[in-house]
């Protein structure tokens, strides 16, 4: 399947389990959440191996275990903000991985004397902020400021993961095993964490709703990052970056269908000014710096 079809089908089931997940977190902890979502992608992922030949014996358990820690934060923390956040908002946070891809590169830049720094880069990563801070503009009249920080911190850790995910398929780790590993690691530190964090109650047990909620979540996302892992291995950068945007719009249409979120102007304008700044800083990344990758997107 060409890249451009497998990049926007992981952008709308990543836009699916984000609304899974806001469904299900009346019901569910993020834990919780994490737990049912791993499982499910560590058995999907071990009958697609199978399936394929794909031997999941790795030399590299360190660089997955690292992969792992950063993924699961990242995740936790945008279930977290997902529950508290209109969809849109909470995805526009996570997809500001491109952004912080372009702050790293300007760190790194003026940790080695600042020759190589470039204005057009600086600009975007200002405009990119100058667009959080418009979306995020309604959180501090609702009390929603720690959702959309924890949305922020999300795509920082996202981009963090990604920068790991493209060192493993450069070591030539493929993309099963990559996903396979990371929902390995899913399962681990939900099961650590459901030892210190409480399940909240509910009266009336598991519902049937609630259950297939969590199931849609674990196999809306374990589709997703195999089609996105493909689309990145085969696509070009801009164009994958370009369409990987399209989750945005596809989650704006879902929270105004589904919980009747309709953005204000001043989030609307910061999510274009976001996804601008983020396209921008990847085509300056594509000529000037090769060896780091583009978007990330929602582990």
């Amino acid at each position: 399947m060409p890249a451009p079809f497998l990049m926007l089908g992981a952008a709308l089931l990543f836009s699916l389990m984000g609304l899974c997940v806001k469904l299900a977190s009346s019901q569910y902890s993020p834990s919780e959440i994490l737990l049912v979502r791993s499982l499910v992608g560590v058995a999907l992922l071990l009958g697609l191996a199978r399936w394929r030949g794909v031997a999941l014996g790795t030399r590299l358990p360190w660089m997955h275990v690292w992969r792992g820690v950063i993924g699961v934060a990242a995740l936790l923390l945008w279930f977290w903000a997902i529950a508290g956040l209109p969809l849109a908002t909470a995805m526009t946070l996570n997809q500001m991985s491109a952004i912080w891809m372009a702050l790293f590169l300007l760190g790194g830049a003026i940790l080695l004397g600042g020759k190589s720094l470039d204005p057009r880069l600086i600009v975007a990563v200002l405009v990119g902020f100058i667009g959080v801070a418009l979306v995020l503009q309604p959180t501090f009249a609702r009390d929603q400021l720690p959702w959309g920080l924890a949305g922020l911190a999300s795509g920082m850790l996202a981009a963090m993961a990604y920068l790991q995910v493209t060192a493993l398929g450069r070591a030539g780790e493929p993309e099963i095993r990559v996903v396979f590993y990371f929902s390995l690691a899913g399962v681990v530190a939900a099961g650590l964490l459901s030892l210190f964090t409480p399940a909240p109650p509910r009266p009336q047990g598991h519902s049937l709703v609630g259950m297939g909620l969590l199931l849609a979540v674990g196999v809306s996302a374990t589709l997703a990052q195999v089609l996105m892992t493909a689309a990145y291995a085969r696509g070009k950068v801009l164009a994958n970056a370009s369409l990987n945007y399209s989750g945005i719009v596809f989650s704006a249409l879902l929270g105004w269908l589904v919980f009747d979120e309709a953005p204000g102007w001043l989030a609307l304008l910061g999510m274009l000014l976001i996804v601008g700044a983020g396209l921008t800083a990847t085509l300056l990344r594509s000529h000037q710096a090769k060896d780091l990758p583009s978007d990330a997107h929602n582990e």
